[in-house]
């Protein structure tokens, strides 16, 4: 068994521990990519693999590359989305696709948790206040007990999301329509339309993959179904809202908050006139893993591996049918 890891060395050691590395050797010959991820540093560490580790800064699996290693039966990609990896001929070849859904996904829900809570108890504007001089503000909180949280996509992160929330007294809807209704009452919440989702719920976590049937759609018009006073996250992808709408709709003085952690484009502009807006609450894309918490990829690609070479079901294997439907 050969497992290669083509992604850029510099990454090594942001994704991997030693002990991680330890346990891929230990399963087979390990050889590791000494470079960047050009196509001939590639095609030299990939030449015989079984199996192959990428990352941020792999392109696509072309068949100049598959050529090198007729046998390769698994692709895992420590990163976010496969789509900049696979290619038809992958697929073609029989080669099984697994990616880091769940530890990213993990990063994720509890960062929308962490805007949940400090957005309900209104961290911001109470902090703003003291740094005034002020110690007021007791009328603003809210519990996380007897209110409504609207969740929208039941993927890997939507699905953790709602099981933290169970820690919680709320209610949790959810629009997702590959989700049935037996399935959202396993997961421990009530599935909704998007209209009576944001109209009824105090809190809208956005967690849908970037697609057509996704653009914009939060926009003028669903921006106008949700409370006023209701708190908006997204920590999914910047496409997903319309910011321009966004804007207006919280200049206006809607919204108690919105918490975003993605943008369209990325990096956000200098000029966006979200930057100016005290009720717009702006992190820079660190919802999925930062620092030490990448090195749960590694750990997960190593479980994920372990299971591959037992004939056990991966956490997270990837379809070409589903593909459509992902981020």
């Amino acid at each position: 068994m050969k497992i290669a890891m083509i992604f850029d060395n510099a990454l090594q050691s942001r994704l991997f521990t030693k002990k991680a590395l330890d346990e891929l050797a230990a399963m087979g010959e390990l050889c590791i990519n000494q470079g960047d991820p050009s196509l001939e540093n590639v095609k030299a560490t990939i030449k015989d693999a079984d199996i192959a580790i990428t990352s941020w800064g792999n392109s696509f699996m072309t068949e100049e590359i598959l050529n090198e290693c007729p046998n390769l039966k698994l692709i895992v990609h420590a990163a976010g989305s496969v789509k900049p990896v696979v290619t038809d001929e992958l697929w073609e070849r029989g080669v099984r696709v697994c990616a880091s859904t769940k530890p990213l996904g993990i990063g994720v829900a509890e960062t929308a948790l962490g805007f949940t809570i400090s957005a309900c108890k209104s961290f911001y504007n109470l902090n703003d206040t003291i740094h005034a001089g002020g110690f007021g503000g007791r009328k603003e909180v809210r519990e996380l007990y007897e209110i409504t949280v609207g969740v929208v996509s039941a993927g890997f992160v939507g699905r953790h999301y709602i099981k933290l929330l169970q820690n919680f007294g709320v209610e949790v809807l959810l629009y997702d329509p590959f989700v049935t209704d037996q399935q959202a009452k396993e997961m421990g919440c009530t599935k909704a339309e998007l209209a009576e989702l944001l109209e009824k719920s105090d809190v809208v976590s956005l967690h849908a993959p970037s697609i057509p049937e996704t653009n914009h759609m939060i926009n003028a018009d669903t921006l106008k179904l949700m409370k006023k006073d209701a708190i908006l996250i997204n920590t999914s992808r910047g496409s997903v809202i319309d910011e321009k709408a966004l804007y207006e709709h919280m200049a206006a003085g809607n919204l108690k908050y919105a918490c975003l952690d993605v943008f369209d484009p990325e990096p956000l502009k200098p000029e966006n006139p979200l930057r100016t807006l005290k009720n717009v609450i702006m992190t820079p894309h660190i919802a999925g893993l930062a620092n030490n918490g990448q090195l749960r990829i590694g750990a997960h690609a190593v479980e994920e591996i372990q299971r591959f070479i037992n004939g056990q079901p991966m956490d997270c294997e990837v379809k070409k049918e589903m593909l459509s439907r992902m981020a």
